[in-house]
């Protein structure tokens, strides 16, 4: 029985979204109510598999009050959801069909700024920001690569209509698990374009992923069959054995995690030989040398079920962690801490504790010299990094924890001593380096260069005078406790009203001293700053005025001739040519003691005004 109307054809509808509907009833109505509130011409298929919890009474009364919005399809039994979902496409009349489920919903823009990507690139396939229960792509793309959103191969996604009808993309009615990663993947390798839009969440899903679910068994059966499709438009390379990658890591080799785990004895050896004989079929060179250790060493004991159950316990284990102290030692950064797995009977010989050095943006990893412990189950240790060797970037600080060939990582810093905090900046090379802890955990990095930490360096007039009609501005640079005058670069004077900037070579005149000289500023207010290079982006800095002794007198001089207008109140008058006074006055602010130059012009006339005023006072 359906209720509704609609025949399948174009009605000016922008999307058809299909929602599969069994046993939902305590979800369903936030869903159906995110839907509705989408702005963009819709329809909204349901599909009730013969549910016995209310849902049918609410998607009659939904119908019955949106019945140009909601169309009921109904099966007597219940039957899978890609039978639900193909029912609906089916029935689907839209320019674009969105697959949504009953537990989740969407955010209230989510369809409009997916249909607008749509259109605009000419995408079959937009993939949206997921959140909840599943995370999905977080990189925005008017055309994404094939291995970027291979990440997600969720169905929950705007397809193109026609073009899952030209190329007969279908869910797999035969599977309870797994369909829709068929179908994305089927979807995916003959698109010619998918965008991607995760500026903002579109989509919360409360259902968990397909490969945390129960029976690991059955999900490795499933999982052959997107594999399969993909091999089938996919010619062997280097772009197959990354898709490969994403399915053995994170579909195969994951079951001998967790799931492997909660197995008995007989189904752990069955579940040994299925993961054996997918890598057989699957697992290329190119695939294996891009494995991480834990899964290289899941690979390894394919035939050693024992030490597949100690691989999983390393893996499961909570991993203690400790910083007890950060201190330089010339160049070096001494960090002292403690880490081991809790929980787990191994050989203290068998476990390596260190710590490992990662890039925020390249992702590279550098590891330190551990000096003291690094073995044992108590895990104390003292790692030492020559951060004269580390490039420029943000370097997150992990302690790593390694046993049985498997490695776990954790953020260090956000279990700490007392006093266990970081010290101050300090040069290297030229460089300037910035132990951090971020504020949201406290987990410890290094930021070399001064990319997302601010640099704690101060300037220091100590003295400004004239050469003639240049300013001659001299002082000290510090970062940290370290005499910086080698990292100078500009002397920048921005004016505060407009914003303009003037900008002057400095040079260092002495270890920790430099110099500018300025000339030919136009009138207004001008605040001085120093620009230094320390090896990342180019920072500026007040320049503070500790004494006001050390600024010169303003300077005074005549210049012209300058226009000027002989009757003001005449916008058409004649102008006449007149000379002028520019007086320039260095000064310290009073709330900052930032310093600060006033240029100021004036005219005979208004230069006679001030000496009148003058003289009345005396």
């Amino acid at each position: 029985m359906d209720t509704g109307s609609g025949q399948r054809a174009d009605r000016g509808i922008d999307v058809s979204v299909v929602v599969p509907a069994y046993n939902r009833r305590a979800s369903l109505d936030r869903c159906l109510t995110s839907l509705l509130v989408q702005r963009v011409a819709k329809e909204i298929i349901v599909v009730d598999g013969g549910s016995r919890d209310g849902t049918p009474a609410l998607l009659d009364l939904y119908a019955a009050h949106h019945p140009r919005s909601i169309t009921v399809l109904r099966d007597a039994q219940p039957g899978t959801p890609g039978r639900a979902r193909n029912r609906g496409l089916e029935r689907a009349a839209g320019r674009y069909v969105f697959f949504c489920d009953a537990g989740d919903h969407l955010a209230p823009d989510g369809l409009a700024r997916l249909v607008a990507t749509a259109d605009r690139t000419g995408a079959d396939v937009v993939v949206g920001r997921l959140t909840g229960a599943r995370q999905g792509l977080r990189d925005s793309a008017d055309k994404a690569s094939l291995t970027a959103v291979y990440e997600d191969l969720s169905c929950f996604k705007l397809f193109r209509r026609d073009f899952l009808d030209r190329h007969a993309i279908r869910f797999d009615e035969t599977h309870r698990r797994g369909e829709d990663m068929t179908f994305a993947v089927h979807a995916y390798c003959h698109a010619r374009v998918v965008s991607v839009v995760a500026d903002r969440d579109c989509y919360h899903a409360e259902g968990g992923s397909e490969a945390s679910a129960r029976d690991p068994l059955g999900w490795l059966r499933v999982v052959r069959t997107p594999i399969e499709v993909m091999a089938r438009h996919v010619p062997p390379g280097a772009l197959r054995d990354r898709l490969l990658l994403r399915h053995l890591r994170r579909d195969v080799l994951a079951q001998l995690g967790a799931p492997f785990l909660a197995a008995c004895e007989a189904h752990r050896e069955k579940i040994a030989v299925e993961v054996a004989d997918i890598c057989a079929q699957w697992l290329t060179p190119g695939v294996r040398a891009h494995l991480d250790g834990v899964d290289a060493a899941r690979v390894a004991a394919l035939d050693d079920p024992d030490r597949l159950v100690r691989l999983a316990r390393v893996e499961a284990a909570p991993l203690r962690h400790r910083l007890t102290g950060v201190e330089w030692r010339g160049d070096h950064l001494v960090i002292d801490g403690w880490a081991a797995l809790a929980g787990l009977d191994v050989p203290p010989a068998d476990t390596t504790v260190g710590l490992v050095l990662r890039e925020r943006l390249t992702r590279a990893e550098r590891v330190p010299h551990v000096t003291r412990g690094g073995t044992g189950a108590a895990g104390s240790f003292t790692a030492v990094a020559d951060v004269a060797a580390l490039p420029a970037g943000v370097w997150d600080i992990h302690v790593a924890v390694e046993s049985e060939g498997a490695r776990r990582l954790v953020r260090l810093g956000s279990r700490r001593d007392d006093g266990a905090g970081v010290p101050v900046a300090h040069l290297v090379g030229g460089v300037v380096a910035v132990p951090f802890l971020t504020r949201s955990q406290g987990h410890l990095g290094l930021d070399i260069g001064g990319h997302v930490v601010r640099v704690p360096a101060a300037v220091r007039l100590t003295r400004a005078w004239w050469r003639g009609k240049r300013l001659r501005v001299e002082g000290r640079a510090r970062v940290g406790d370290e005499t910086a005058a080698g990292a100078v670069r500009h002397l920048i004077w921005r004016e505060r009203t407009t914003g303009r900037e003037h900008r002057e070579r400095a040079v260092a005149c002495g270890p920790g001293e430099f110099a500018a000289e300025t000339a030919g500023l136009p009138p207004g207010t001008w605040d001085a700053y120093l620009e230094l290079d320390l090896g990342g982006p180019s920072v500026r800095f007040p320049v503070k005025v500790a004494d006001a002794d050390a600024l010169d007198r303003p300077l005074r001089w005549w210049r012209g001739p300058l226009p000027w207008d002989a009757e003001p109140r005449d916008p058409r008058g004649p102008l006449r040519w007149v000379p002028a006074q520019w007086t320039v006055r260095p000064y310290a602010t009073a709330v900052n003691r930032r310093l600060s130059v006033s240029v100021r012009v004036a005219t005979p006339l208004t230069v006679a005004r001030r000496m009148v005023r003058a003289l009345r006072r005396r």
